[in-house]
């Protein structure tokens, strides 16, 4: 039989494509069903909170991976008056951080309970961006401006500025981790870093759905690009989700290093 891996918070299944190419039976949950156009999620799906979910159901996983929703940790690191008083409402107090990294810490709450149901042990990999170290703590890794968590394998891919191996991204010989040149792939749109070190996700999703009109998406003097891609709305949504999706090189590695 082929070995089961979870996908939580699957998105459109970046990391999906990669377990299904390493040969395991997946089944992705998320709280929604994430159609555009051609792109759609390729495995099965479960509609599901991720809060609600009880670790025990997966104890025949082999891996589980995740990607928990970025916005707030990419919001409160942009340079924006409104983000940094939200960052220093979390920092002061006045915001409950718990509930900030809930969707977070539900990952190893799930992986825990998994471990506990099978009698033995459940790798876990969780990705977000860099603007979460603040708040979960310190990545293990981190290709291009995908950052990851958990069960990280000890050999990982590295990316170069041209996209070709290089010391970009590696561990130092003191342990100490490296970022990469925003210029690197690997970020989850080329030339861009969802952490505020580069263009703001706003203005990438913008140029990335072919929206020609300048500016981002809350500049209150560019009204058309506020109606034709709002926080809701299906151009968004679909810019944030390709956005997200984790690379196939990536994915691959992944799986590839923990199949049984």
């Amino acid at each position: 039989m082929k070995p089961l891996a979870i996908d939580l918070y699957c998105g459109l299944g970046g990391w999906t494509e990669g377990l299904l190419a390493e040969g395991y039976d997946v089944v992705g949950f998320d709280i929604e069903r994430h159609v555009y156009g051609d792109q759609r999620y390729p495995a099965q799906l479960v509609v599901q909170d991720a809060l609600t979910i009880h670790g025990s159901q997966f104890r025949d996983a082999a891996l589980i991976v995740a990607s928990p929703p970025c916005q707030e940790y990419s919001y409160m690191a942009m340079p924006w008056s409104l983000a940094k008083a939200k960052r220093d409402e979390y920092r002061s107090g006045i915001r409950d951080v718990k509930q900030l990294t809930a969707l977070f810490d539900a990952c190893f709450r799930i992986q825990r309970e998994a471990i506990e149901a099978a009698g033995h042990f459940i790798p876990l990999v969780v990705e977000n961006v860099r603007g979460a170290n603040e708040w979960v703590g310190r990545s293990r890794w981190n290709y291009g401006s995908f950052h990851l968590w958990g069960d990280v394998p000890a050999l990982m891919p590295m990316v170069g500025r041209k996209g070709m191996k290089g010391s970009a991204g590696t561990i130092n010989g003191s342990g100490e981790h490296r970022e990469q040149s925003s210029r690197d792939h690997g970020a989850k749109m080329p030339g861009f870093r969802f952490d505020g070190s580069g263009k703001s996700f706003q203005t990438a999703s913008v140029e990335h759905m072919g929206i020609k009109q300048g500016g981002d998406w809350f500049n209150a003097d560019q009204p058309s690009i506020s109606r034709q891609c709002s926080s809701k709305s299906p151009a968004r949504k679909a810019a944030s989700a390709m956005i997200a999706k984790i690379p196939l090189q990536l994915s691959r590695h992944i799986a590839a290093s923990w199949r049984p």
